[in-house]
């Protein structure tokens, strides 16, 4: 079966100190599309028992997905053991996949383990992929020539309109949206906010926010039975 490392932030407080972590259905319904067809190991910065963004689990408590995934067992024993990014080899991995929320944005978007691992993942031809404010784990990558992941690559994430609405924007060092496009990135958005988009550039997989995380775990998993 092919292998698929899940990244979960560390960070548990935004820049103004309100708590953060990561995205419920982001990690749900991702894990639910590949877990059947793919071995899947969780990892963050700081290692076991990530912390989850409340907030998303108050929004999401009637997301049949989303509630399994909090009480499922196989999950939990993966949350209480998941492996420091320190402790990861590339390797054993056809794909990386990194959960949103705002968490993201505040730590792995500059922690230098993270930024080594996705270049290793990026620089061998594998499967690199993000949903929401989870792309802010991939800013600081570049590929063998120096080039950023994003460089000339169509590609998706929360966008500026939909931090407005969330109002949350002081509590960000940048927005994710600016910053791909920054990096050269070819930015894209769904029509309406929240509405889910995803989209495929090579081994490039991005989706938008909460609603494109189970596309988006689709498209990771046609990408895997083409490894």
């Amino acid at each position: 079966m092919p292998s698929v490392l899940f990244v979960f932030t560390s960070a548990a407080k935004t820049l103004t100190g309100l708590p953060t972590g990561w995205y419920l259905p982001e990690a749900a319904h991702p894990y639910y599309v590949l877990a059947p067809h793919a071995t899947i190991d969780f990892a963050s910065p700081k290692g076991p028992n990530p912390p989850i963004d409340e907030s998303s689990i108050k929004l999401f408590e009637d997301d049949a997905d989303s509630v399994k995934f909090l009480n499922d067992e196989t999950v939990k024993a993966k949350l209480a053991s998941a492996k420091r990014l320190t402790e990861v080899d590339a390797k054993d991995y056809d794909a990386i996949f990194y959960i949103g929320g705002h968490g993201p944005v505040i730590d792995l978007a500059v922690d230098p383990a993270n930024i080594e691992l996705a270049n290793k993942f990026l620089r061998s031809g594998k499967i690199v992929s993000a949903v929401c404010h989870g792309l802010a784990a991939l800013v600081g990558v570049i590929d063998a020539e120096g080039k950023s992941i994003f460089a000339g690559k169509n590609v998706t994430g929360f966008s500026n309109q939909e931090e407005e609405i969330l109002g949350k924007a002081k509590d960000l060092p940048f927005l994710t949206e600016d910053r791909i496009i920054s990096l050269g990135g070819k930015y894209s958005k769904a029509d309406t906010p929240y509405d889910p988009k995803v989209i495929v550039d090579g081994k490039l997989l991005t989706g938008q926010n909460p609603s494109s995380s189970g596309p988006l775990g689709q498209e990771i998993l046609k990408a895997l039975q083409n490894v």
